[in-house]
């Protein structure tokens, strides 16, 4: 697709674009097809009005001054954040069919079951799994999720924990009624209960640095964050959440992800559900 450049507020040009996705692709690993030249602008224009800058070569060149502040709002930008409570239902299926009656054999002595949501959005995927969790694990067991995301602003949406009703409305009513109660401060509103707050730790992370966890997981969700990275870096990252797992374990990916012939440490045992293979 060839970059068609127009008459904007803000002159945009292929150019910044090559610039702005180098950066992206450079800090993040995020690969930014020439699909995506409107987007930038249409989410940036609001970074260059906000700074007062004449247009987006002078954003470049802020950006690549090092102004720390600003590319987090950068990369807050660019990432996209489509996410809902049990989205792609049949993965929540697995993991409480499957994977958690296996889990209450495999940690019967230690009664800990660790797992990493990565690319947390803002917080349905942690929720869904929390939820998951409490609902089918006995009350004394130590059930702790770690819930990161490369996006700030998405993050502090999770750690709220507060929703509109909408974002509810196709969730059973037993769901509701036992995990959800009215946030009082606005009525349009509900808050998740504290014993699924209680269990999640939100932290922000980019994916291509080193990663601070050492203990290993049980479950690992990476949904939808695989489509953003090439060949190279998927295969890497793959690796390295294999290093993360304990043996046996479990590799979720969204819907239009593989790892096939991507890393030979994972075996496909459900639609994108993935178990290391020692």
């Amino acid at each position: 697709m060839a970059i068609v450049e127009k008459e904007r507020e803000f002159k945009f040009t292929a150019d910044d674009f090559n610039i702005l996705r180098k950066i992206s692709n450079e800090h993040s690993g995020i690969q930014a097809p020439d699909e995506r030249f409107d987007m930038f602008y249409s989410r940036l224009s609001k970074r260059v009005r906000k700074l007062g800058l004449a247009d987006f070569k002078e954003y470049c060149a802020y950006l690549q001054a090092g102004h720390d502040d600003e590319f987090t709002q950068f990369i807050n930008a660019i990432t996209t954040n489509l996410t809902s409570f049990f989205r792609e239902q049949h993965h929540f299926d697995y993991l409480r069919e499957s994977v958690i009656p296996e889990l209450l054999i495999r940690n019967k002595n230690t009664k800990q079951i660790r797992v990493w949501s990565a690319g947390c959005s803002t917080g349905e995927e942690p929720y869904s799994i929390a939820i998951t969790l409490l609902d089918a694990i006995p009350s004394d067991w130590d059930i702790k999720i770690l819930a990161t995301d490369l996006d700030t602003n998405v993050l502090q949406t999770a750690s709220d924990g507060i929703y509109t009703h909408d974002r509810v409305a196709e969730l059973p009513n037993e769901i509701l009624k036992h995990w959800f109660m009215r946030n009082k401060s606005s009525p349009n509103h509900v808050k998740v209960k504290a014993p699924l707050q209680d269990i999640i730790q939100f932290r922000q992370l980019n994916l291509m640095d080193e990663w601070a966890m050492k203990i290993p997981f049980d479950v690992i969700f990476c949904r939808n964050v695989l489509i953003y990275f090439d060949r190279e870096t998927k295969t890497a990252l793959a690796k390295r959440y294999a290093k993360m797992l304990t043996s046996n374990s479990w590799l979720f990916i969204g819907h239009s992800e593989s790892l096939t012939q991507i890393c030979g440490q994972f075996k496909l045992v459900s639609t994108t559900c993935y178990q290391k293979n020692t």
